[in-house]
This record gives C-alpha cells, sequence and structure tokens, in this order.
C-alpha cells in the first residue's frame, strides 16, 4: 500500500508524521482556498532580518528614492515569479521539483534538483546561524550570561524547532506559519513604533544619487535574496489545493502574502540605516542583534524571541521543501528521513558559520551571488515551459523516463548549463574561494569597477532561460497531442 497524505482535520493532525512524499496528492486529499497560501508565505518573510536589506542596499551608494524604488520592485518581481510557478503544483498536485521533470526530463531534472538542494540547504543555515548569533547578542545586552552557553542554547532550540516541524510536515507548518504570522507582525509593528524617532529626514534627503549599474545591483541582491530564495519551493505549498482552485488567487495570494512584510521592512530598513549610517558595520556582522541594540530593554525579550520565530518559520519552510527536493533527486527514503538528514547538514553548516567564520555578510553574500545564477536559469526555463501548457501535468510520466516527458531534455539543461556559464562570467565575488567569477568583463571590454556588482548575470540568467524554456513550444505540443487521456492514479510512488 501507499502511503497517504493524513489530511483529516482536527488539533492531532498536526502532530501526526505526513506520510506523503513526491507522490501526487490524491483529489481526496485536496483541500483549502488560494487565501490560505497567504500564512504561510507571509510568516516565512515578515523576520526582522528584512530590515538588514536596507543597509545591503545603501552600500551600492544609492539614493534613498533609489533604495525604495529598489525595494519594492524587487520584492514584489521576484515573488512574482514565485506566485506563478506555485501554479504549477495547482496544476500537478506534486512537489516543485517534481513537475520540474516535465521540464528538464525525469532524469535531466537532477540538475536543476541538485542546485536547488543546495540553495534550500544554505538558507536553513543561514537562518538559523542567525537566530543563534541574535540570541546570544540580545541575551548579553539584558546583562545575562552569554559567550559560548548563551549560543549553544539557542543553537539547540533552534534546531529542535526547525527540525521538528519539517520532520511532522504539512499540516504543522500550516498551523506554526499561521500562529507566527499574527504574534511576528505585531511585535515587529512595536520595533517600528520604538525606533521610528531614530529617522533623520533631512540625513536621508543628503544620500546621493547613484548609477544606473548600482540600482541594478542593488535590485539584483533584493531579488536573489527574496523570491529567487523561493522560487523552488513555490508549488510544495500549492500541491495540496484543488485543481478546481483560482489560479488568479494562486498567484495573488502567494506574491502579496509574500512580499507584504518584506516592502515594508526594507523599506523602514533603508529609512533607518540611511539616518544612522553607523549601523552599517554591525549589521555586517550580525544584523538582528544589531538592531536589537537600538530597543529599550523592556522590550528585548519579546523581540528576540519574535526576530528568532521569524527566522525559524522561513527555516521550516526551507527545511520541508528540501526535504523533498532530496526526494525528487532519487534519494529513495521516507519524507521525514530526507528532512532529517537536512538537519544533520544544517546543524554543520550552522556550526561553521556562528563558530569560525569571521562575519556573517561575506559568506551569505557569495552564497546569494553564486547559487542566484543557476536559480535564476532555472526558473526561466520552468516558466516559460509553464505558461506553454494547456494541460495538467500527465503525472505518470513525472515518475516513468518512458513516458510523455522522456529521460533528459537536452535543450534545457544544455541551456541551463550555458546560462550558469555565463551569469558567472557577468558577476564579482569577493569570497575566497569564488574571486574566479566575473570572468566575461575583460573579454566583453566591460569595466568591471562599474559592471561587478551590478549583478547582470542573474538578470541575464533569467531571461535567457524564460527563451530557452519558450523554444520548447513544438515539443510541448507534441507532448500534450499525445495525451488521449489524463491519467491520474491515486498514488505514484517512483520512477
Amino acid at each position: 500500500m501507499t502511503d497517504r497524505t493524513l489530511s483529516q482535520e482536527g488539533p492531532s493532525s498536526a502532530f501526526i508524521i505526513e506520510a506523503t512524499g513526491i507522490e501526487v496528492i490524491a483529489d481526496a486529499d485536496r483541500k483549502g482556498r488560494p487565501a490560505s497560501l497567504f500564512w504561510p508565505w507571509f510568516a516565512a518573510n515578515i523576520s526582522v532580518f528584512g530590515i538588514s536589506y536596507g543597509s545591503w542596499i545603501l552600500d551600492f551608494g544609492i539614493s534613498f528614492a533609489q533604495a525604495t524604488l529598489v525595494a519594492v520592485v524587487g520584492t514584489v518581481l521576484s515573488f512574482l515569479l514565485v506566485g506563478i510557478i506555485a501554479l504549477a503544483g495547482k496544476r500537478g498536485s506534486a512537489p516543485t521539483l517534481t513537475l520540474s521533470r516535465a521540464a528538464f526530463g525525469v532524469r535531466g531534472n537532477l540538475l536543476p534538483g541538485v542546485v536547488s538542494y543546495l540553495l534550500l540547504v544554505g538558507w536553513e543555515i543561514v537562518l538559523v546561524a542567525l537566530a543563534t548569533l541574535a540570541t546570544d547578542t540580545v541575551i548579553q545586552q539584558l546583562g545575562w550570561s552569554g559567550g559560548n552557553t548563551a549560543r549553544v542554547v539557542a543553537f539547540l532550540v533552534v534546531i529542535a524547532i526547525v527540525v521538528g516541524a519539517g520532520i511532522l510536515g504539512f499540516d504543522m507548518i500550516m498551523r506554526v506559519q499561521t500562529v507566527l504570522t499574527i504574534v511576528l507582525g505585531v511585535v515587529t509593528l512595536g520595533y517600528i513604533a520604538l525606533t521610528v524617532d531614530r529617522i533623520d529626514l533631512a540625513a536621508l534627503g543628503q544620500l546621493p544619487a547613484g548609477s544606473w549599474e548600482a540600482v541594478l545591483g542593488a535590485l539584483m541582491l533584493v531579488m536573489t535574496a527574496l523570491g529567487l530564495g523561493w522560487v523552488n519551493a513555490a508549488a510544495d505549498y500549492s500541491r495540496y489545493l484543488p485543481r478546481a482552485a483560482s489560479s488568479r488567487g494562486v498567484v495573488f495570494w502567494t506574491t502579496f502574502g509574500a512580499s507584504l512584510a518584506p516592502v515594508i521592512l526594507i523599506v523602514y530598513g533603508v529609512l533607518l540605516v540611511g539616518s544612522n549610517p553607523d549601523l552599517s558595520a554591525g549589521i555586517s556582522s550580525d544584523p538582528i542583534g544589531t538592531l536589537a541594540t537600538l530597543l529599550p530593554t523592556w522590550y528585548l525579550v519579546p523581540f528576540v524571541l519574535v526576530a528568532v520565530g521569524g527566522l525559524v518559520s522561513g527555516a521550516v519552510l526551507d527545511i520541508y521543501s528540501s526535504g523533498l527536493t532530496l526526494l525528487a533527486v532519487g534519494l529513495r527514503v521516507p519524507r521525514w528521513a530526507a528532512a532529517a538528514i537536512d538537519g544533520l547538514l544544517m546543524v554543520v553548516g550552522t556550526i561553521v558559520i556562528v563558530w569560525f567564520a569571521a562575519d556573517f555578510f561575506g559568506p551569505f553574500q557569495g552564497f546569494l551571488i553564486t547559487l542566484g545564477v543557476p536559480i535564476a536559469a532555472w526558473a526561466g526555463i520552468f516558466i516559460g515551459d509553464l505558461v506553454l501548457r494547456r494541460r495538467d501535468y500527465d503525472t505518470f510520466s513525472l515518475f516513468d523516463a518512458r513516458g510523455l516527458y522522456g529521460s533528459v531534455n537536452w535543450l534545457n539543461v544544455l541551456g541551463m548549463l550555458a546560462l550558469t556559464a555565463i551569469g558567472w562570467g557577468l558577476v564579482t565575488n569577493g569570497v575566497q574561494g569564488l574571486t574566479w567569477q566575473g570572468y566575461l568583463f575583460g573579454p566583453l571590454g566591460l569595466d568591471v569597477d562599474t559592471w561587478g556588482f551590478s549583478g547582470v548575470g542573474v538578470a541575464v540568467a533569467l531571461f535567457g532561460g524564460l527563451l530557452v524554456g519558450l523554444a520548447n513550444a513544438g515539443r510541448i505540443r507534441r507532448q500534450e497531442a499525445a495525451t488521449t487521456a489524463a491519467r491520474e492514479p491515486a498514488a505514484v510512488t517512483g520512477e
């Protein structure tokens, strides 16, 4: 017998380990409305960590007006990509990287699967490391015992929550995210109210305008740090929706839920750091801990609880999706075991960043740039493939290399590899071991000081990927012509 999702309503369902892996969700287990997507996406993106992006945007040397434009456009545009890809979940009722097999072939999908897995696990490590560092900093501000003991305790608590929720699965995640949405929203508004007196409009008006290349660089930073970090998980939460659910609703509620908090927080971060430039240095090493230094002592405890809660919220979605991705690349273990493996990697990576890395922002920026390029290429290809399809996915073919989608779609696989190579040649990276990136600026006659941090390589990978995906029009028409009837087995277990 094949495992099925335990989708019964009631308080107990959240505490039962979800048995569903990457198989297609049966009709009887599809539930909810598009509006329910607001809760997980809002909670996962309301962390006060978003305020830190205001500092990193201003590091590009742009004005307040330019930074505000970057925050709004970069956030909404990047999460619109997430909303579009979420449509695939409703149409195919399977995880994102399983549906990606339609574009890349059942075995060709190994390439985007590995990239996606590295990106998700990387984000898990980033968020847990931030939560650990922030807790330690706030404990020291309170005058309590800090140092290694505080870090270890914070680390163990955060790991337990993230891994526990990831193992329990979908129902627990949806319940946790709904509660966190409300609590995080209230306390974050409290943070703004208590620090708004630090804003200096005169200082903001004196920020010099930057070049359009600098604006593009800031825009690409926002897009890679936000929506492009979530595109490979977009369908994982819409896959439980009935296929009759509104497509516009899926796109809107995903985009709106994910964008609302970051737009407010990043713009507020621009206001705060633009008024207090001395915050920038601290934000580079311990973003949330530095932001906590602006608060009165009585608010530190609720602040750290909510700050850590926001980070945990994002890490929970990441560990759930990374477990599904691990199954999609071929590991044959139960979903909860895949989540446990991810948890182990998360522990190791967090230890390296918290106890051994010189600072936080250096590894973080290198991680975003390096994986942002291939995931942008994948997103473009996936979206191009999705918009060409007039029928729902053939669920049998997602699990059989002899089906409609075949073993390897070489056009998309080679296209993703080529665009990654081009994209890496058009970005620069100051992290040790990654300084080889940017190798195309010289041959193309582009000034690296002007273009180096523009992030143009990410934009080229995204739009190039879209063109590659759209080039599959004939292939997709042949696939859909060969489909005589929609085949929806109650469960599909593997290749």
